[in-house]
């Protein structure tokens, strides 16, 4: 079975690096949005302040895990679905980790 949100990832990839590395030093939480085809970058602090606590501890593991690897977060947001999912990336090659 495919992964439909992962497939969105590849399709945007060059996009989602780009801004990625625009702001590489703060290290953001890359944000897409399937329906509005949109990339967001974030601050770590400020994305985690809007997720439940259950959610939180779950990016908090994600993100210093990222940190470590020299890799990034990105969620997938799919409204239609009322789904957010989220994804370690390599920064260098599109591979998750």
């Amino acid at each position: 079975m495919s992964d439909s949100y992962f497939n969105a990832i590849q399709e945007q990839w060059p996009n989602i690096r780009g801004l990625y590395m625009t702001y590489g030093s703060k290290k953001p939480i890359i944000l897409y949005d399937l329906q509005e085809k949109k990339i967001y970058a974030y601050p770590y602090e400020e994305f985690k302040a809007e997720l439940s606590k259950e959610s939180q501890a779950s990016l908090t593991r994600d993100y210093e895990s990222a940190s470590c690897l020299g890799s990034m977060v990105v969620f997938v947001r799919d409204n239609m679905e009322r789904k957010l999912v989220s994804y370690i990336m390599s920064i260098d090659t599109m591979t998750v980790q």
